[in-house]
């Protein structure tokens, strides 16, 4: 049975940093790459970053308007996978989901529809 269990979301002021976690079981971590989606209130869930696999290209793939800000990691001897999240802003608040996408280059890493196994999130709030 695959289960992914994120954690380390909460509640910052803006300028906060915050690590999410996303601890994976049931699968070899070297077969999969992994998204980072969120979806805030009111709009529609999409992935924000993804971590590709030894089979695939081993790269780190990010949205343009958070380059700089997050940063997508894996473990793979801790079946983990983090998010760094810096300098974190109002609009940055959501619902965070880890999940394992079908390509491993990370293709389509955008779109929820490629990705297969999901964890329920980790809220995250930013507000002053």
């Amino acid at each position: 049975q695959v289960q992914l269990v994120e954690s380390g979301g909460g509640s910052v002021q803006p300028g906060e940093s915050l690590t999410l976690s996303c601890v994976v079981s049931g699968v070899n971590l070297d077969y999969y790459a992994f998204t980072w989606f969120r979806q805030a209130p009111g709009k529609e869930r999409e992935g924000v970053v993804c971590a590709s696999n030894s089979n695939g290209d081993n790269k780190k793939y990010y949205v343009d308007s958070l380059k700089g800000r997050f940063t997508v990691s894996r473990d793979d001897a801790k079946n983990t996978v983090y998010l760094q999240m810096n300098d974190l802003k109002p609009e940055d608040t959501a619902v965070y989901y880890c999940a394992t996408i079908i390509s491993n280059y990370c293709a389509g890493y955008q779109d929820p529809k490629w990705a297969e196994f999901w964890g329920r999130g980790t809220q995250v709030t930013v507000s002053s």
